[in-house]
């Protein structure tokens, strides 16, 4: 690996966060105008909910602010450009991003699948450089949807919100506001544990619990 993004992962990950890749922006990329690199920032599995938790912040959306000051802090070390999932609108086009930097592709709920990590990761933040920076080696990989046979993760939302016209975010929310909806309130999205890649890396019940009532009250 370069040493620049070898010392922003280190940077990372004393705040249970990884770099999730690098690339050179295009025009049509989105990137903000004159950045030559860009990297990546994110989680996977329990690494930065341990950071989180330790750190006991407080507040309205205490995880968004907790992330953002730990990456804020980063990107001054690093003189970076700090671009966040919640700047704008218009909002960064950090979908693209991330298959722009890594092996990341697009699964059947919607969202992206690592070949490693299954549905248990995120993108938290990019860091953006003037210069065209060496890039960390990138070792192709296959779609693991490719090769699922079945398609669990389609057939195992309790009120099937996941479908031929996209994801139902109003009955996905309704459902878990119910009583019936309690397993995946605790547990997690059904479908996303259906998915058999990435086993290891699964939230632990508080995590999941945590992000499926965030997501519950952003909708009411």
């Amino acid at each position: 690996m370069p040493r620049w993004y070898d010392e922003i992962a280190a940077a990372l990950a004393g705040h249970g966060l990884i770099a999730r890749g690098a690339f050179h922006p295009e025009p049509a990329d989105g990137a903000p105008p004159e950045t030559g690199t860009l990297l990546l920032a994110g989680n996977a599995g329990p690494a930065m909910w341990r950071a989180f938790t330790t750190a006991r912040p407080t507040g309205p959306d205490p995880l968004d602010s907790w992330c953002s000051a730990a990456l804020t802090a980063v990107a001054a070390r690093f003189a970076a450009v700090l671009l966040l999932p919640s700047d704008g609108p218009p909002y960064h086009p950090f979908q693209r991003w991330a298959m722009r930097a890594g092996n990341v592709f697009r699964s059947p709920l919607g969202i992206l699948i690592d070949p490693e990590y299954g549905l248990w990761h995120g993108y938290r933040g990019a860091f953006a450089f003037a210069d065209r920076r060496d890039l960390p080696p990138r070792r192709a990989r296959d779609n693991p949807c490719d090769g699922c046979a079945g398609r669990p993760c389609l057939s195992a939302c309790p009120v099937a919100a996941f479908g031929a016209d996209g994801y139902d975010v109003p009955a996905c929310a309704a459902h878990l506001a119910s009583a019936a909806g309690v397993d995946c309130m605790t547990g997690g999205c059904g479908a996303r544990r259906a998915c058999p890649v990435g086993r290891d890396h699964v939230f632990a019940p508080a995590q999941a619990e945590f992000h499926m009532r965030a997501f519950l009250a952003a909708r009411n």
